[in-house]
């Protein structure tokens, strides 16, 4: 009987030795693995403040996820500042005003700077409105202050070839215009309330965001682009420079630190909005080791000529000469 009763309090010391060993092991391990973590992360810039490097190019349309990921953004802790690159022509009114609201709050919250690399025209330079600080290259394009509304209509073609769309409608503008006969005076009319009521917001934006008088409203609001050289004269930038200019304004006027890292902060993926023949090609060319030329497909005018075929509604789209 006292056999068993040693027995059993040696059993019981040695499970209390074993579950302090395993203990004192899992200890161990977590902190070695948040040692490493930590040394990466002070390497590499994750777990430390840096400079988040955000980047809209191409047409701008409505993106929920993109404002998700604005939001989330601004509420991380580790980033000091937001540098935006900009190289776009616009897209649509509505895609635009979102992308600018949600520059906005990330604003509210973090210093934001915006470089425009090549162009920032109609919801191109919405986007830039909403930073304090626009920089641009001498050779930018910045600024179309417009609004447009484009429809096919295909309605003589439809005759040579001897179809007729009938229609029948509750009112004389519903669906109007529809591409298959002429726009009538009164449609017509209606969408130019919708123009010109869309193109006294931009207008108001671009003046309360630039701090513009009347007569220098008046000197950039007729639709034209201008290069960041001329844009400096006519207060749609405020600098000319590069993104280490940027650096340098935040460092200047938000103290952020000018050695911080700069880190890509993706808005969206790749090729999700990309014609499936366009994606298609793209994941053929990877696999054959040409990934190369993905760039100049990303790139190229007939990609975004078939995008444009997408858009919807009203644009604040600048079209270069030659490209439709």
């Amino acid at each position: 009987m006292s056999l068993d009763a040693d027995l059993i309090v040696d059993r019981r010391r040695m499970r209390r030795k074993l579950t302090f060993w395993r203990v004192l092991a899992i200890a161990v391990i977590i902190l070695a693995i948040a040692g490493v973590a930590a040394a990466l992360g002070k390497r590499d810039g994750f777990a430390s403040t840096y400079i988040a490097r955000i980047t809209v190019k191409g047409l701008i349309q409505g993106d929920e996820e993109r404002v998700r990921k604005l939001d989330k953004l601004a509420d991380n802790e580790h980033v000091r500042a937001v540098i935006l690159h900009i190289n776009s022509p616009g897209g649509t009114t509505a895609g635009s005003e979102q992308l600018y609201d949600a520059l906005k709050r990330l604003k509210e919250k973090k210093p934001l700077v915006v470089v425009v690399d090549g162009l920032a025209a109609s919801g191109g330079y919405i986007t830039a409105l909403a930073s304090d600080h626009i920089i641009a290259k001498q050779t930018s394009l910045v600024g179309s202050i417009g609004v447009l509304f484009q429809y096919p209509n295909v309605g003589d073609l439809l005759g040579k070839i001897g179809v007729k769309v009938e229609t029948i409608k509750s009112s004389p503008l519903k669906a109007s215009p529809n591409g298959f006969e002429p726009t009538s005076p009164e449609a017509r009319a209606a969408i130019e309330s919708l123009i010109m009521d869309t193109y006294g917001w931009f207008k108001g934006l671009v003046q309360s965001r630039r701090s513009m008088t009347d007569e220098q409203l008046q000197a950039v609001d007729d639709g034209r682009v201008f290069t960041g050289h001329q844009a400096i004269g006519l207060k749609l930038i405020d600098e000319l420079g590069d993104e280490q200019t940027g650096i340098a304004w935040l460092a200047k006027d938000h103290k952020v630190d000018a050695k911080l890292p700069v880190r890509d902060y993706p808005l969206e993926e790749r090729y999700r909005d990309l014609p499936f023949l366009h994606a298609a090609a793209v994941g053929v060319l990877e696999a054959a080791g040409l990934g190369a030329l993905t760039r100049h497909l990303d790139d190229s005018g007939a990609v975004q000529a078939v995008e444009r075929l997408n858009l919807d509604g009203l644009l604040a789209l600048w079209h270069p000469a030659g490209s439709e």
